[in-house]
């Protein structure tokens, strides 16, 4: 089968092209990446080589080109990485990721869609690669609540608001078109080359340099935190097993306050604890996340292979050997990556 992969430049998205281009050399993956702040090249230039592999640097928001490259790729199966996915960045821009996280999703299931209706191409799956975010948050005095595929929608940020608006169009497009779609919102994910924006990274980055460390509040959000590893073994059971028209929920099992994640890294890195500087909460912050993945676990098999103890000691040794990739992007080096 063919695979376009949008946002593969991107962080679960490089994870996920890694793990699938080596594990199923009959099938073809494009990549598609329009390179923007977040996409770094360097992240899978090691594909480079493989015969069932190429990049298209590409925005999913031109919907003319999109529509170009799928005419002439003819996808069987189409996987939605591609995101602003920053909240703190929805906060200052929200426009942006109306346009990248909901018209982008659109233009790519249109095109898809036209393959089908126009070209007379059976599609396999169109798959979104969505958030628990979508599901707004729980409070931190009920640890037996938790996300089920069945809760309702209820965002606090314009970005989890553009990514629910997305799965909200991804299922009329199964329900009104009968298209082939799932949908899989994953808790907060960690692992090698998370661009250093997100909470671990900007952690190890700033620790390096013994700068401030900045923690919202008193710390005591909330998160679950799934090995982006995982993460991507359960969206490929999905595409390629998962039930038409469902939403699939994976979830790390691991809950932990911001402040004990912040803790942990500094103990590992023989850091004091008195670069931590506690600053205003941001607004509309999320107390606790919390998913249950007891239907994808049981109708597909999937389960977890990471424990965070073990999962964030190896990630923090892959930033810690791999320096320079932080120092690329600070530098603002990795944009040149790029030759195309």
């Amino acid at each position: 089968m063919k695979f376009l992969v949008t946002g593969g430049a991107g962080f679960i998205g490089s994870n996920y092209l890694q793990y699938v281009v080596n594990k199923y050399p009959e099938d073809y993956f494009v990549c598609l990446d329009a390179l923007t702040y977040a996409g770094n090249y360097n992240n899978i230039k090691m594909l480079e080589d493989k015969d069932n592999y190429k990049f298209v640097k590409m925005d999913i928001r031109d919907k003319e080109t999109i529509y170009d490259l799928f005419r002439k790729e003819k996808f069987d199966v189409v996987i939605n990485f591609a995101a602003e996915s920053h909240v703190d960045n929805s906060i200052k821009n929200p426009n942006v990721f109306a346009e990248t996280n909901i018209l982008g999703t659109m233009n790519l299931l249109n095109a898809f869609k036209m393959l089908r209706d126009e070209e007379g191409y059976e599609i396999v799956r169109y798959h979104q690669v969505s958030t628990d975010e979508v599901y707004g948050d729980l409070p931190l005095d009920r640890p037996d609540l938790l996300f089920t595929e069945q809760t309702p929608i209820h965002t606090s940020s314009p970005y989890s608001s553009s990514k629910a608006s997305a799965d909200l169009f991804v299922m009329a497009y199964a329900r009104t078109f009968k298209m082939p779609v799932t949908i899989s919102r994953c808790s907060n994910n960690y692992g090698p080359y998370q661009f250093p924006e997100k909470l671990i990274p900007v952690v190890i980055s700033k620790a390096l340099k013994n700068e401030n460390i900045p923690v919202y509040g008193k710390g005591e959000n909330v998160r679950d935190w799934i090995h982006v590893h995982d993460h991507n073994v359960g969206v490929d059971m999905i595409v390629r097993n998962g039930r038409n028209g469902e939403v699939y929920n994976l979830g790390g099992h691991s809950e932990r306050t911001n402040l004990e994640v912040v803790k942990t890294i500094l103990n590992q890195m023989g850091k004091s604890e008195d670069l931590i500087t506690y600053v205003t909460d941001r607004p509309g912050h999320d107390l606790r996340y919390a998913i249950d993945s007891t239907k994808t676990e049981k109708e597909l098999g999937w389960n977890r292979t990471y424990n965070f103890s073990d999962g964030i000691k190896e990630t923090v040794d892959w930033y810690l050997n791999n320096q320079e990739w932080i120092d690329n992007i600070l530098s603002g080096e990795y944009k040149n990556a790029y030759k195309g």
